[in-house]
Formats: C-alpha cells, sequence, structure tokens
C-alpha cells in the first residue's frame, strides 16, 4: 500500500506540531508555576520601591530533613516577606486552620495543601538562618490566575496585586537598615546554588513527603487523620467504617474496603 499521499498530508500541517506541543506545555504546573513566578516578580518590580525593598527569587534552603523552596523573598526594615504563590482558577474554599484547601472548578473538586501551613516551613527556615523572631518575618501568600475566595481569608492570603497593599501596610520598622543588608546577604550566602542538579534533588525531596502523605489515611474533606469506627445503629450497626477524628467539627466518612 502506497502511504506517500498521507504522509505528505501529514507534511503539510507540520505546522500544528509545535503549536500541539505549546499547548500541552501552557497547561503543565511547570508553565504555570514560571508565569505565576513572572507575575509576582513584575508587581514588586514595579510597585515596590528598590531602596526600600529588596527582592530575592527562588530560594532553595538546605532544612535538617532535606531542603525548602521558597518562590520569593522580600527584605526591607518591615521585615522579611516570605511569599507564596498559587497560579489556580476556579473558587477556593479555606480557613487557617485547614489542613487542605478545596479549590472547585464547576463540578470538579480538588484538594491542596494549606498554603499558610506550607509557607510556615518556609519563614521557620529562614528564621533559623538568620536568627530572627516571629515579629521580623512575615508569610504572604499570594493567588493569581482565574480564581475567586468563596470563604474568608485572613489579611495576609491575597489575590494579585493585593500582597503589595498587605507588605505596604507594614509601617512599623523591625530591622535597621544595617540588618537588611545583613539578612540579605545571610540569605544569599545560605542558599544552595541554582543548579539542575540541587533542582533534582529538592523536586525528588518534595516527591516523597507526598508520597508519604497519600500514604496515610487522611479525611477527605479536612485532611485530619481518618479513625476505624464502627456504625452502632441501623441496618449497618456492627459494620466498621472510617470517620475523620475532627468529628463532630467535621463528618467526613469513608467506607472501609474489602
Amino acid at each position: 500500500m502506497d502511504f506517500s499521499p498521507l504522509i505528505q498530508v501529514l507534511l503539510s500541517f507540520w505546522y500544528l506540531i509545535p503549536i500541539l506541543f505549546i499547548l500541552s506545555l501552557i497547561k503543565t504546573p511547570w508553565f504555570k508555576g514560571i508565569v505565576g513566578e513572572f507575575i509576582i516578580n513584575l508587581f514588586a518590580t514595579w510597585k515596590l520601591d528598590k531602596d526600600v525593598y529588596h527582592l530575592i527569587k527562588n530560594v532553595t534552603l538546605p532544612t535538617d530533613d532535606g531542603t525548602t523552596q521558597i518562590d520569593h523573598i522580600i527584605v526591607s526594615i518591615y521585615g522579611v516577606f516570605v511569599v507564596e504563590t498559587k497560579n489556580l482558577k476556579g473558587w477556593v474554599f479555606g480557613s487557617p486552620n485547614q489542613k487542605m484547601w478545596t479549590q472547585k472548578i464547576y463540578k470538579h473538586t480538588n484538594k491542596f495543601q494549606n498554603p499558610l501551613h506550607q509557607n510556615y516551613k518556609h519563614t521557620k527556615s529562614l528564621q533559623s538562618l538568620l536568627n530572627l523572631e516571629d515579629s521580623q518575618v512575615h508569610s504572604v501568600i499570594v493567588f493569581i490566575g482565574d480564581s475567586e475566595f468563596k470563604t474568608p481569608m485572613p489579611d495576609n492570603v491575597t489575590f494579585g496585586m493585593g500582597y503589595i497593599r498587605y507588605i505596604e501596610s507594614k509601617t512599623e520598622a523591625v530591622l535597621t537598615p544595617k540588618q537588611v543588608v545583613e539578612v540579605t546577604n545571610a540569605i544569599q550566602d545560605g542558599r544552595l546554588a541554582r543548579t539542575f542538579r540541587n533542582h533534582r534533588e529538592h523536586v525528588r525531596h518534595v516527591q516523597t513527603i507526598v508520597a508519604e502523605k497519600a500514604a496515610k489515611n487522611l479525611c477527605p474533606k479536612c485532611g485530619s487523620t481518618m479513625v476505624l469506627r464502627e456504625t452502632k445503629k441501623g441496618g449497618n450497626a456492627g459494620k466498621p467504617f472510617w470517620g475523620c477524628s475532627s468529628f463532630p467539627k467535621c463528618r467526613a466518612v469513608v467506607a472501609v474496603s474489602e
């Protein structure tokens, strides 16, 4: 069978290959992260006084159990701002104390780690490196993309340029100009080199943490530990089920696999 006509047709549409590749790349979490970091960098460069606020991007620090990666650190006399970026779309539900937050896009629901908890490790790693007090380090969460908060959020959980307003709302000096220079230099000296090897090792560390969490029996609603319980009444009396340890605050139930 002669495939020449088919090959000629495919070759005539060769330009679709790079287009399809680019479209698939745009949808990846990696690309969304790059876009998010670019937007945050742009906002900081555009709106914050460079003589007052010093931006340090993509910092990987060693920790006792591996590494931790911080999207952006902004150092000023008003404190060290540790910025965590989330590029999401859809409705976002969450509260400061919940382990897991919810992203809802039409009928699709997705759980993700509370970014305040995620950024807590970042702030503590920095405090340990810099020997700073709690009042000198500020955790800031910024969402970008086509997302909307559907529950009340604390002041340091922001959307778009709201993180700039939050940073500028801190007007009490907690560091001297000399300390600002020392802190900036300490971060630069303490960070791991931005090499492919270090990035790969950090990714492996994160994948290990995710796998360990997935292996645990966690509540699909709030992220708390599930507890094996037994039905007390009704036709299913005596049958076991997984109930949330946060009951009665959370009433999630999961059937026990046979």
